[in-house]
């Protein structure tokens, strides 16, 4: 059962479905809590918006092998990505780390989505503390998601690329 949801459009829309409600909590926060983001609080909401795109692309490119066999892939490292920028919050966080967080996203100069969308990838605070979100700081919660969630990215990978297409 789980190797046929792991192949089927419904992957991509519980991936896309859980993207979605990821960016509306930490929406929440930011502008009904007043929690405002950090540079990698910035950096983990674009790496699920690129898992959106990816999601969407797959969904529409669902009967094509070719464009599910690059899809697979991107969504792996997207939640490599993600994972890495999660375990470096929490680092900070938990004082594991020292970093030199400031207000510059660190992106090429042609890439400014804090430009673009403001209201979405501005950088609001430096890093090192996150909100509780019930018994975890955010930053636990989205390291504990990371791990599921590449697992679950390295699956379905190798699911698709083991499994022959189908006939038609």
């Amino acid at each position: 059962m789980l190797r046929n949801l792991l192949l089927s459009p419904a992957y991509w829309w519980l991936i896309l479905i859980g993207v979605v409600c990821a960016e509306g909590v930490a929406l929440y926060y930011q502008y009904v809590l007043d929690f405002g983001p950090c540079v990698l609080c910035v950096h983990i909401r674009l790496w699920l918006f690129a898992l959106a795109l990816v999601a969407v692309v797959a969904l529409l490119g669902f009967r094509f092998r070719f464009i599910q066999s690059l899809c697979h892939p991107l969504a792996l490292l997207v939640a490599i990505g993600f994972a890495e920028r999660s375990w470096r919050v929490l680092a900070v966080e938990r004082l594991w780390i020292e970093s030199s967080c400031t207000m510059e996203s660190g992106l090429p100069a042609w890439f400014t989505p804090e430009l673009w969308w403001p209201w979405m990838f501005e950088i609001w605070e430096a890093c090192g503390y996150t909100p509780m979100v019930g018994p975890f700081s955010m930053a636990e919660w989205l390291f504990g998601a990371s791990i599921p969630f590449v697992l679950l990215t390295l699956f379905a990978t190798g699911r698709h690329f083991v499994t022959p297409p189908a006939s038609n």
